[in-house]
């Protein structure tokens, strides 16, 4: 499998003043042909998602705070792409100056996962972690509300790894990750492909409104973490489900397994989904990684390009192993990861369990 090229974020344009407001005509971004469908218009999906209700219990004063954010950022969304890549870049810069323990927490990860790496260089992976989060702000608010903007800026490689699936009758498992675009990733696949996908709710009763109601535009079934029952009906009617287990929930659900050559709680779930639905017609479990290509300093003219690579289906998978099952879904993540590891959200704590229990390298 060929990776896209890797974008090196120690060689980013060193201007960073804000866009001029006064572009020429021959500056904005090409036109699309007359007639290009849009990115709605060739949405895939297997169902309209219901949306959750609003309650009035959002309007009370503890959630003043999360309304006033949103009423600054959401009409920034109809700003020029550009303009938002500029503005995520600044958040992304401040969020590293004053987050400081997700900041310690990256730069942990970092230099465990990099040892190799002089400090200098792992500062500068660290920066642009942030910054690519800052930017996925904003890409995932218009893959949510403005999704249309992105018309014409995507390609994949390894998709017919997923169709061959689909044609044997099989459902598809996309072993995904928490890269820094977010949902912007799902929506481009579902220019090619409908699916599903898991989520764990939100603690805070409005985000978990907002970000549910926000996927149920580009998913066709949200299965929350717990919902065996919803998930398996989505097997058993061999759809698409997006599942990413790259994160750290312990032991109880998980085994010992190394990540960027560190020993890590590695969740298990994905090789009992493997074993759910019909056995002559067991689930594909591939891999699934989304990507900008595009530099975070948007040039004039230019539109943001992504590409989505989808892996050959896991081999031997489940196998009776779990450690081994769980080391080889940690390998191929890694390896996908690599292609930009600031593309990752390296600021979660995927570090935090050791086989004893909790770890202290936080602290």
């Amino acid at each position: 499998m060929k990776a896209p090229e890797q974008y090196d974020p120690s060689k980013q344009p060193s201007k960073d003043s804000m866009p001029s407001p006064s572009i020429q005509p021959s500056a904005k971004s090409p036109a699309l042909p007359a007639g290009t469908p849009t990115i709605t218009q060739t949405h895939k999906r297997t169902a309209q998602a219901d949306k959750k209700p609003f309650q009035w219990q959002f309007l009370s004063p503890k959630y003043w705070g999360i309304w006033l954010l949103l009423a600054l950022v959401l009409p920034l969304i109809y700003l020029p792409l550009r303009y938002q890549f500029w503005l995520g870049r600044k958040l992304g810069t401040l969020l590293y100056k004053v987050a400081g323990s997700r900041r310690r927490d990256t730069l942990i990860n970092l230099k465990l996962a990099f040892p190799e790496k002089p400090e200098v260089e792992r500062e500068l992976m660290a920066k642009q972690v942030f910054v690519n989060q800052g930017i996925g702000v904003f890409e995932t608010l218009c893959a949510w509300f403005r999704p249309n903007v992105f018309t014409r800026t995507v390609s994949i490689s390894g998709l017919q790894h997923l169709v061959n699936a689909q044609n044997e009758g099989r459902p598809v498992i996309l072993l995904g990750a928490h890269y820094t675009m977010l949902d912007l990733g799902g929506m481009l696949c579902t220019q090619f492909f409908p699916m599903d996908g898991m989520y764990r709710p939100q603690n805070n009763a409005l985000l978990d409104w907002f970000v549910y109601n926000g996927r149920s535009t580009i998913l066709g079934k949200q299965i929350a973490s717990r919902d065996m029952r919803s998930f398996v009906s989505s097997i058993k009617a061999k759809h698409v489900i997006w599942y990413s287990p790259d994160q750290d929930y312990g032991l109880k659900q998980g085994v010992m397994a190394p990540f960027f050559g560190v020993p890590a709680a590695t969740i298990t779930a994905s090789r009992r989904m493997a074993k759910l639905g019909d056995k002559t017609h067991p689930p594909a479990l591939m891999a699934l990684h989304t990507y900008r290509q595009t530099p975070d300093n948007l040039p004039r003219g230019k539109r943001p390009h992504y590409h989505l690579t989808i892996t050959p289906e896991l081999s031997n998978y489940p196998s009776n192993d779990e450690v081994a099952d769980a080391t080889q879904v940690n390998e191929v993540l890694e390896g996908l990861i690599r292609i930009d590891p600031t593309q990752w959200m390296w600021f979660h704590r995927r570090f935090k369990h050791g086989p004893t229990g909790r770890t202290d390298i936080y602290k």
